[in-house]
């Protein structure tokens, strides 16, 4: 079945007395990081904006603001708007927007039971979905991604072309190596990837990136709250497929661990001496409260389990919020878990009473983690723009 939609590490501490002498920053650098900080402001105006509010909101000199603008312009990371009409005498100026053809991001993700590609363009628009249900367990690797191959070309849209790609998968991914440690679910253990996916989309400018299905999901959702005027900068995403995993927001970055591992909330014991899970252990949240376990259980006794794993880490992080996401946003399970979950935490999250923690579904479903994939590969165009723009920035 398919569908298919268009629309650093801590500053090391020396024991020398010695002064260490800090090297001054090269003009390129300080190039950049302008160049980087009028970029981000576009990106981040709820409406289009003219080169001198650029001008007055970084304290740039107006020629300055002009030339790195051009220069974005130039590098088709920006676009200009006609200017709206004019309230008062003299000539309305042009606005600047987020490109919406020319780089963007491809995300690709294999879960359990489904493949799935996404482009999502510089404004952060989704522009294609495609989706192809089936199952992926104890397949060979190579298939696979000749599959999310076949997905990412079946995916592109005219006049994008990709600035980079991301691999979601529901397992233990190494940061910054991207190797995929274990993904249980898939038969998956000790793969590299990184460089089968450079060969599948030569013609991409960053080295791909391997991720955490649920943190990317949790990007997703994210990026999404800031697109709607919600807040939505701490909070607890929790993806329900066949694995039950986790992505943790706060202060709108996700929190990965030190070696990109946060989240496994699936392999949480909730059943001491329970099934046996394929992590290996027993008693594992997702022996209750994924897929199959719902099918077999009913969604009333996952929704206590999984409140219960969620209230602990709501008391550990102090979140405000708990998203459900996967098959818990869809419609028929969402109206049992959401309540459901929502009881667990009023009865097991210490501050509660004064206060409730907020628990919806997700608004992405399924798409949620290829979303999160593609958005995070146009983060990091948004935060490095200077390797489109060439060496001639002003």
């Amino acid at each position: 079945m398919e569908r298919l939609w268009h629309c650093q590490d801590m500053p090391r501490v020396s024991k020398d007395p010695t002064p260490i002498a800090a090297a001054p920053a090269r003009q390129a650098t300080i190039r950049e990081s302008n160049l980087a900080l009028l970029y981000r402001l576009i990106v981040d105006a709820p409406a289009p904006v003219s080169r001198a509010a650029l001008a007055a909101a970084t304290g740039m000199t107006r020629a300055t603001a002009s030339a790195l603008a051009d220069a974005l312009l130039a590098g088709g990371l920006i676009a200009e708007v006609a200017p709206p009409p004019a309230a008062s005498a003299g000539r309305p100026a042009a606005g600047l927007v987020p490109a919406r053809t020319g780089p963007a991001g491809w995300g690709l993700e294999v879960n359990v039971d489904y493949l799935a590609a996404c482009v999502v363009d510089l404004s952060g628009t989704v522009r294609a979905t495609v989706m192809r249900h089936g199952d992926q367990r104890d397949r060979e690797v190579g298939e696979v991604l000749d599959d999310l191959a076949d997905l990412a070309r079946e995916v592109a849209v005219p006049g994008l072309k990709p600035a980079g790609i991301a691999l979601a998968v529901p397992g233990l991914v190494q940061t910054p190596t991207g190797r995929i440690q274990r993904a249980p679910n898939l038969g998956w253990e000790d793969l590299e990837v990184t460089e089968r996916l450079r060969k599948l989309m030569p013609e991409a400018m960053l080295a791909p990136m391997v991720g955490n299905e649920a943190d990317f999901a949790a990007l997703a959702e994210a990026h999404a709250g800031l697109e709607d005027g919600a807040t939505n900068a701490d909070f607890l995403y929790v993806s329900g497929e066949i694995g039950v995993g986790a992505g943790i927001v706060l202060a709108g970055e996700l929190f990965r661990g030190s070696r990109g591992w946060a989240g496994e909330i699936g392999h949480v014991t909730v059943e001491p001496g329970g099934a046996a899970c394929r992590c290996g252990a027993r008693g594992c949240l997702e022996t209750v409260a994924g897929l199959e376990a719902l099918q077999r259980l009913g969604p009333q006794a996952a929704a206590t389990a999984l409140g219960r794993a969620v209230a602990a880490a709501v008391n550990l992080f102090d979140l405000p919020a708990v998203v459900l996401g996967g098959v818990y946003a869809r419609a028929d399970l969402a109206a049992v878990l959401v309540p459901g979950v929502a009881g667990a935490l009023a009865e097991h999250v210490v501050s509660a009473p004064w206060a409730p923690v907020a628990v919806r579904a997700s608004r992405w479903g399924e798409a949620a983690a290829a979303t999160g994939a593609a958005t995070a590969v146009v983060r990091r165009v948004h935060a490095e723009p200077a390797a489109w723009v060439g060496a001639g920035v002003a």
